[in-house]
């Protein structure tokens, strides 16, 4: 009797844990995956303590190109990164998504205007460039 309670709880506790993780399994399929994983994985590696690896993360963000844009709120915040090294991909990465990354447009352009290293501040007038070129008129 005891056998049977026992196989019948564990035969209940395999088919909830296999229903869970059919459930996970189909929210990361809804979401880009960039070598093998999914993008909110790489959201999360933005705010990693290595700059090398939230330097990796923007870049493979980049390359999901505008199916990224749930990471555009992580980017917007990793444009502060005090390291030079995750900032330029971070603009990269909001180029590439282009359109979706439209409430990056007034941080981007404060960096292009402050942001003492030149080549950032290319790299964020390049990414409003994809994003809103309406919002460099006239500069």
């Amino acid at each position: 009797m005891l056998n049977r309670a026992l196989g019948a709880l564990l035969l209940a506790l395999l088919v909830a844990a296999g229903s869970a993780s059919a459930q996970t399994a189909a929210a990361d399929a809804k979401q880009p995956v960039a070598r093998g994983r999914p993008l909110s994985e790489w959201i999360a590696d933005l705010k990693a303590a290595a700059p090398v690896v939230r330097n990796a993360a923007a870049y493979e963000i980049a390359g999901m190109g505008p199916s990224a844009a749930p990471a555009v709120p992580a980017l917007i915040e990793a444009l502060d990164d005090p390291m030079a090294v995750v900032r330029f991909p971070v603009t990269v990465a909001l180029g590439e998504i282009g359109a979706g990354a439209a409430a990056a447009v007034p941080r981007l352009k404060q960096m292009m205007e402050e942001d003492l290293n030149d080549e950032i501040a290319a790299a964020a007038r390049r990414a409003i460039r994809h994003i809103q070129p309406s919002a460099l008129a006239g500069q």
